[in-house]
């Protein structure tokens, strides 16, 4: 089957779906006003809630909630066949994940551009709120420790990707300076910036001497691979551990300046930069016309696709990382109401596209079927595989256009690197919002210090992704948690699901349209989480306990099925109808 057949499928459903669903959303469900007076206007400080551009607005959110896991989790999926995979990112993108943004974000607005963590506290109580903050605390410490892992391994291994990163962020800065001091548009310098980056990936992709290879670097110094420099770690420990400094010195800056200074034009600089990937991608396609060599399903697969697979693809499909950024940085740059129907529901589809096209270039790089199943020989050697099968998938995609395939997967090295990173310092100022928040809860007013609370969220990351040496070898600490994190992110986008019917309920509104998304999340995940907890780390099975694992996992559960509990009685309350909540 050729490919392009799968592609125009998945882009004609988002685009009758942004056209007629997200439509009724907003103006049935969500009723959005134009003369509301959004937080951005009404707390503007110039620091966290700024009116912006939704255009502008639209690139954070975007780059902020895509990273790398709309790639890799695709990528691994594709172990059961590329069917489930395209249908579960179609059709979670346009009715789960679509009205999971867009509800979040407009909750969010509506209610001073306060987390959907605090939210719990007004719209099911005190104590859930507290519940559902320890999920999120959790969830966004295992985030920063892996994503400060997967940049710091990904710039130890593709050293010709670190000056166009590197390059971007005093661009960013000069564009932030030149638009909101000077005045003038952002489109034009954030394009010229990106072409900037591009030229430094390819030049340092020819010459040796503009790579920054720490690894080689240390290597050389220690006489060899087998000698050690710092802590008597090894040349690439060594590597690794500057690595996680300089990214957490960058981390802590940036997630303290204001959004202007740093979040906002980097961010227009990585949408962009999507934006021309994506078109790179599907337009190789469309040149190419590769055919499916893996199989539409896996039979030989060593388990079923449900109910992991719901949760292996979470962003591409629904994230509950999604609702955090909605409600935590973007809910306080929206200028106008309405335009909160673009930014979310889009935002949602742009990642299905993104996630589509991961499916595709994995489930074409392969030369027959059998290379397929040899590489994708079981569940754990399609997460070993899944991002560098998509790296050279779509360096292949981009090689029908002419270009060499080693130049199309230097480019797709930049975009993974540059969104993971992003990614980073939005979750590490969203920890700073969380910290803040549980210190004015428990009257701790020095946690709402930003700098405190920075510090507290920068350092327990780093320890977690530095200090323990688990047996993938140091560095490794971030995925001692980590196979909490699929189960946890989507336990979050049930409950998040959840606060918008209540809120909907309490305006006498439809909530059919959130309250089934989230029946079939919360019911998918709990199973996935139960096998996992009462099967995998109780040591019940085959496998040796991991008390760790096993304690926090019976833990997030609990807590998810208390907050849901509380919230089935929140439903049942009669309607308050009112204009707005605020």
């Amino acid at each position: 089957m050729n490919a392009i057949w799968l592609a125009l499928f998945g882009c004609l459903a988002f685009a009758i779906g942004y056209r007629f669903y997200s439509r009724f959303l907003a103006e049935r469900i969500f009723r959005l006003d134009p003369d509301y007076v959004t937080p951005a206007h009404a707390l503007r400080d110039d620091t966290d809630y700024l009116p912006t551009n939704r255009w502008i607005l639209w690139g954070h959110h975007f780059t902020s909630v895509a990273g790398a896991a709309p790639i890799v989790g695709p990528a691994i999926a594709v172990y059961w066949g590329w069917l489930p995979a395209v249908l579960w990112v179609v059709l979670g993108s346009l009715f789960a994940a679509g009205v999971h943004d867009f509800g979040t974000l407009t909750l969010s607005a509506r209610h001073r551009g306060q987390s959907i963590g605090t939210l719990a506290d007004k719209l099911i109580g005190k104590r859930a709120k507290l519940l559902f903050l320890f999920i999120i605390l959790i969830l966004v410490l295992m985030l920063n420790a892996v994503f400060a892992w997967v940049i710091a391994n990904l710039f130890i291994n593709f050293p010709a990707s670190v000056l166009s990163v590197l390059i971007q962020i005093p661009l960013a800065v000069w564009i932030g300076h030149r638009v909101y001091r000077r005045g003038g548009k952002m489109l034009l310098p954030s394009i010229l910036a990106l072409l900037v980056m591009y030229a430094a990936a390819l030049l340092a992709g020819q010459y040796e001497f503009l790579q920054i290879d720490l690894a080689g670097t240390f290597t050389a110094m220690a006489g060899g691979e087998d000698g050690t420099l710092l802590f008597g770690l090894s040349p690439i420990s060594s590597a690794f551990l500057v690595w996680i400094v300089v990214l957490m010195a960058y981390v802590y800056i940036a997630s303290v300046l204001p959004v202007w200074k740093l979040l906002q034009p980097r961010d227009t600089i990585n949408s962009h930069q999507l934006v021309v990937g994506l078109v790179l991608l599907y337009l190789g396609l469309a040149v190419g016309g590769p055919h499916l060599t893996a199989p539409a399903y896996n039979t030989e697969a060593e388990m079923s696709f449900y109910p992991l697979l719901f949760i292996t693809i979470a962003c591409g499909a629904i994230s509950g990382f999604h609702g955090l950024v909605a409600s935590g940085t973007t809910s306080k740059q929206l200028a106008h109401e309405p335009d909160a129907r673009m930014i979310g529901y889009t935002g949602a589809l742009g990642e299905g596209m993104l996630a589509l096209i991961s499916i595709i270039a994995v489930a074409t790089l392969f030369g027959t079927q059998a290379d397929f199943t040899a590489t994708y020989s079981s569940f754990a050697a399609a997460g070993a595989n899944g991002l560098s099968s998509f790296v050279e998938g779509a360096g292949q995609l981009i090689s029908h256009l002419g270009l060499p395939a080693s130049i199309g997967s230097t480019l797709v090295a930049v975009i993974v690197v540059s969104f993971a990173a992003t990614t980073l310092d939005s979750a590490v100022r969203l920890m700073r919002y969380i910290i803040a928040e549980l210190g004015s809860e428990y009257g701790m007013p020095a946690l709402s210090h930003k700098h405190v609370a920075t510090s507290i969220a920068v350092i327990s990351s780093a320890a977690l992704v530095i200090l323990p040496q688990g047996p993938k070898g140091f560095g490794s600490g971030g995925y001692l948690l980590w196979p909490l994190f699929g189960t946890s992110n989507q336990l979050l986008a049930g409950i998040s699901l959840m606060l918008i019917s209540v809120w909907l309920k309490r305006q006498g509104r439809p909530v059919i349209y959130t309250l089934a998304p989230m029946v079939f999340l919360m019911i998918m995940t709990l199973w996935a989480m139960v096998q996992q907890v009462v099967l995998d780390w109780s040591g019940m099975g085959s496998n040796d306990p991991q008390w760790l694992l096993f304690t926090f996992g019976s833990l997030i559960m609990v807590f998810a099925l208390w907050i849901l509990l509380e919230a089935s009685r929140s439903l049942k309350a009669p309607a308050q109808v009112s204009a707005h909540e605020s």
